[in-house]
């Protein structure tokens, strides 16, 4: 089975070539000026998490003009638009227009909505060589108002150099409040985007090392998993969860916790 994939980003509606969660998918969308794309939402929710540019979304009778903005991830907080199940929707593009279309299954009966910058809260997780910033876009604490039927939603930016999602966690049983059974998926690009990382992904069946490059995709229905980027450039990458339990509850490796002990010394020394 395959846990990692690199995703095409051609015109059109490009999709993973192999998947092997049972509830998270992910698609990603390029158009040109003026180019519409129209989809039905089904029984699963979508968040359209825009990488680049601008769009118009037309979605059960919503009409949200002109969403988006920053050039690429990287240059700044993205926009994104939430697309609940059963809604009948199309994206026009002003100007090139990129965008991520995470969904996941659902029963929940809401009306669309945009997700602005100023919703996106941010700060930075770690210390030292495995501090990393991250802007929150779809999540459970502090957005009340932003519901969802299972998905979970953000973006990590990696520093040259430095490790993310370190100590590695898991979220495979539901264990709460210790732990709770999402799957995930990491969509990667870089900066410049001919540079790497590297990922390790490990469970009781495999423990494997894959090369993180732009468009590459992590897909983890289970296990631990952590990543790094190599030194001289900047990783980026949406994480986003899908469970029975819509919150934020990993567990550690037992064998690394003693490393995020050490997080508000280092803070305190200035790392």
């Amino acid at each position: 089975m395959s846990y990692f994939t690199a995703i095409s980003t051609a015109l059109g509606l490009n999709r993973l070539p192999t998947n092997p969660c049972k509830l998270l998918d992910f698609a990603y969308l390029t158009l040109n000026d003026s180019e519409r794309y129209a989809t039905a939402t089904g029984d699963r929710e979508v968040l359209a998490v825009i990488f680049g540019g601008k769009g118009d979304f037309s979605a059960a009778g919503h009409e949200f003009r002109g969403v988006g903005g920053r050039p690429n991830v990287f240059a700044g907080k993205p926009y994104s638009v939430y697309l609940p199940c059963g809604t009948d929707t199309v994206i026009t593009a002003r100007g090139h227009l990129e965008v991520g279309l995470l969904s996941a299954p659902s029963d929940l009966a809401l009306a669309p909505y945009v997700i602005s910058p100023d919703r996106v809260t941010s700060g930075v997780w770690g210390a030292a060589n495995f501090s990393r910033s991250y802007q929150q876009i779809l999540t459970v604490a502090g957005q009340p108002d932003l519901p969802a039927r299972r998905l979970v939603a953000g973006e990590t930016y990696v520093p040259s150099g430095n490790w993310a999602t370190y100590p590695p966690h898991k979220h495979e049983v539901d264990d709460l409040p210790r732990e709770a059974f999402q799957e995930e998926m990491y969509f990667f690009k870089v900066n410049p985007p001919d540079g790497f990382g590297m990922v390790r992904y490990y469970n009781s069946e495999i423990d494997a090392g894959y090369i993180i490059k732009d468009n590459t995709v992590m897909m983890a229905p289970n296990g631990y998993h952590t990543n790094n980027c190599a030194p001289g450039y900047t990783c980026y990458f949406l994480w986003f969860m899908a469970g029975e339990q819509r919150v934020q509850a990993a567990s550690e490796d037992p064998a690394l916790t003693w490393v995020a002990r050490t997080v508000p010394m280092l803070k305190a020394l200035g790392h």
